[in-house]
């Protein structure tokens, strides 16, 4: 029996057997050409690539009605990947500078700019590095004459692979799980499955050689734990614990329309992060009270200019409509030296990698120092605060001066506004995201001259203890409970609420249910998470006693012994007065 640890996706347990998938391009044909094979070579590989772009289009076709909403956008990214000059083009260009056949360009090719993307500091930018390869894969595929799909789609099994395409994936529409090597929780692999409701484990790192078809697998997707030949105890102590999942997930549900209110009588806001205007429509079935995050930059990626300023506002105002005067939070694009977006003719690839992007100019830096595509924006989010309730986000302040600056370009688009006669609401709500310790420590001064605040948990953790949670050799020191994360946080909502100001959690620390007491504790009242956190957290929040919880956390905050500290937070849940059931709907 062998147990592996990677990144859980969700999902619960799966429990069946493998199906091992083979990379194609793992053995690159490499082979020189003679000058009057160029030609050819270069047509062989369009050919491939125009078989590929077919195969996509055909997917996205014959999507089932109820499909993930995901699904078509992952398809059309891939797409545009197959067009962009510095894949396909450079690729062709290879063929003809070196004399390679298409294989070894592609893959040279493929590997130079998953490269590139590697180099960069922003968790979502490198996993794009992923689709690159995963799109040569599927054009090595085609080069080498073999058939689109991976697996047959009706196998029941759970498949193990180095890698799997968002539109592999969805040719295995009977799959128990998925247990893939690389990626990670902001991959387009773990964005689809999730969104197939399967349990999916990703970056397993070595797993892919480690397991032969039909061995039998325990998957939780959870725990992101793999557990391979499990003995008889194991496998019959997995099988209790699949059945009371089901169970508990069936219970939750009963949750869905309760009103978000502790067992003392205070009301939480529970609300959505989302990415894609598509996924509003969810957001507004899950009963989320609003959109707590819409993170816009992905209306800028992928493609080869910059979107209009009507472009966005349509992309808004769908949210808008969609939520149903539900509170949409827009944040500007988080953008920078790792996503540059200057150059129109390509911005799916890094042009450049800055020395250290974390700490170079991204987020609102990079707004200030481009401030026609900063005003563009705040235009298209001025206008659509016309249509319902709004409300916009600036990521990574940590300098007053870019109060100032932010704060006189809304005034900017505001006058341009007016003078194209376009409607907005003039008392549309800033806020800052306080995702920096500088920001933390200094929330009350951000907290007065803006409108509401919202801790952003994922950066806030990385800042404080220098930890990249994406970097295996230090992810294990990735820690959301250390002291001084737990005092940054604390005081930042403490801040909020002295000066009279909305404070939310958007980071993933709002969707932990193993958070949920912390956090109400230390006087929250807003929470943003993706929609399949938002019952567990419902579920603690339902059994809270704030007036219990807020001593005993005000002494958890201000202690620095981490192990006390631990041992303190689980006494936070065992300790509270027990309620006789679980509340249900009526």
């Amino acid at each position: 029996m062998l147990s592996f640890q990677g990144t859980g996706i969700g999902g619960g347990i799966a429990i069946g057997r493998a199906r091992v998938l083979e990379v194609a391009s793992r053995d690159v044909p490499r082979r020189r050409l003679e000058a009057t094979e160029v030609v050819a070579e270069q047509a062989r590989l369009a050919q491939a690539i125009d078989r590929v772009k077919a195969e996509l289009t055909g997917l996205a076709a014959s999507l089932p009605e109820g499909a993930p909403t995901e699904a078509a956008a992952l398809l059309e990214v891939h797409a545009m990947i197959l067009d962009d000059l510095a894949f396909s083009g450079a690729a062709r260009e290879v063929i003809a500078e070196h004399l390679w056949n298409a294989e070894w360009a592609m893959s040279a090719q493929a590997g130079h700019l998953a490269a590139q993307f590697e180099a960069l500091d922003d968790a979502y930018l490198r996993e794009r590095g992923r689709d690159v390869q995963q799109v040569a894969d599927r054009v090595m595929r085609a080069l080498a004459g073999m058939g689109g799909r991976l697996a047959d789609g009706n196998e029941p099994a759970i498949f193990v692979a180095e890698d799997i395409s968002p539109a592999d994936m969805l040719t295995m529409r009977s799959a128990l799980g998925f247990a893939i090597d690389l990626g990670g929780a902001t991959s387009h692999t773990a964005i689809l499955a999730r969104s197939m409701n399967v349990p999916a484990v990703l970056g397993l790192e070595s797993v892919r050689s480690q397991v032969q078809d039909d061995d039998w697998l325990i998957l939780d997707g959870d725990a992101g734990v793999l557990i391979v030949a499990p003995d008889a105890a194991v496998l019959a102590d997995y099988r209790l614990r699949q059945v009371a999942g089901e169970r508990e997930l069936a219970q939750l549900q009963r949750l869905a329309g309760l009103a978000t209110v502790t067992r003392d009588g205070h009301p939480i806001s529970l609300q959505v992060n989302i990415e894609r205007p598509d996924e509003a429509l969810e957001a507004a079935e899950s009963g989320a009270a609003g959109v707590g995050l819409f993170r816009s930059e992905f209306l800028f990626m992928n493609r080869r200019e910059l979107p209009s300023e009507d472009e966005q506002f349509e992309a808004y105002r769908q949210v808008v409509r969609a939520m149903r005067g539900r509170l949409v939070t827009i944040r500007t694009i988080d953008v920078g030296a790792d996503k540059a977006l200057e150059s129109a003719a390509s911005v799916s690839f890094p042009a450049a990698v800055a020395t250290n992007p974390a700490l170079g100019r991204r987020a609102i830096r990079y707004s200030l120092a481009q401030p026609q595509v900063f005003l563009a924006q705040l235009r298209a989010i001025l206008r659509v605060s016309a249509i319902g309730p709004v409300r916009l986000l600036v990521p990574m302040i940590a300098h007053h001066h870019e109060v100032d600056s932010l704060l006189r370009l809304l005034a900017q688009a505001r006058g341009q506004l007016r003078a194209a006669g376009h409607p907005f609401d003039p008392a549309l709500p800033v806020g800052a995201m306080i995702e920096v310790p500088a920001a933390a420590l200094c929330a009350s001064y951000f907290a007065r001259r803006l409108d509401f605040l919202s801790i952003g948990t994922n950066d806030l953790i990385q800042y404080a203890l220098a930890i990249d949670r994406s970097d295996h050799e230090v992810a294990s020191l990735y820690d959301p409970f250390h002291p001084a994360v737990l005092r940054l946080v604390a005081g930042t909502i403490r801040a909020a609420r002295k000066a009279n100001r909305p404070v939310s959690v958007c980071g993933e620390m709002a969707g932990d249910w193993q958070a949920t007491a912390l956090l109400l504790g230390m006087g929250l009242t807003e929470f943003s998470m993706h929609p399949a956190s938002l019952l567990r957290v419902k579920r603690e929040i339902l059994q809270a006693d704030i007036g219990w919880l807020a001593p005993k956390v005000a002494r958890i905050v201000a202690g620095d012994d981490p192990v006390r500290a631990a041992a303190a937070r689980k006494r936070l849940v065992k300790g509270q007065p027990q309620v006789a059931s679980t509340p249900t709907a009526i």
